[in-house]
């Protein structure tokens, strides 16, 4: 597997056997977006995963703490790794009707629109609905205020 920056994920990991979504399980925008994201795939396909549970990304190499901080990710069966809005995109698509719909996003200008304000809201979700306080050692409060100054948070 090719060598990944830290907050970058590599477009390939280990095949999980079934569809997993990625998601910051400590926000509670994500957590809120994750329940409608199953309510509206096919029911039982999709397993939610809360990346900042200890050993949670242990399952998929090539996809870092940091890059999950960024967007949530969508391991397919077969280990293609899709991100941000086309992660909901291929979620979605798991539903005939609506992964017909889904593809729209697929049409030029769309894409770059949709990925522009996903990559807005995620950079600010602590800021919309808030976090759980159950951070470990103080790292959402070091995520936030880094957020805040427009910097990376440091690196575990």
């Amino acid at each position: 597997m090719p060598e990944v920056r830290p907050d970058i994920a590599s477009k390939q990991t280990t095949p999980p056997g079934r569809t997993v979504v990625l998601y910051d399980g400590l926000c509670k925008f994500c957590q809120a977006g994750m329940k409608r994201l199953l309510a509206l795939a096919k029911p039982g396909v999709i397993e939610p995963v809360n990346f900042q549970e200890t050993g949670a990304l242990d399952r998929f190499p090539g996809i870092s703490h940091e890059a999950c901080m960024k967007q949530m990710y969508l391991v397919t069966p077969d280990g293609k790794v899709y991100g941000g809005f086309e992660a909901a995109v291929r979620a979605l698509a798991t539903r005939p009707i609506l992964g017909r719909l889904a593809y729209v996003y697929y049409l030029p200008g769309i894409r770059f629109l949709c990925d522009l304000i996903y990559a807005t809201i995620a950079k600010h979700r602590y800021r919309i609905l808030g976090k759980e306080e159950e951070c470990s050692e103080g790292t959402c409060a070091l995520h936030s205020s880094s957020v805040r100054r427009g910097r990376k948070p440091p690196v575990e």
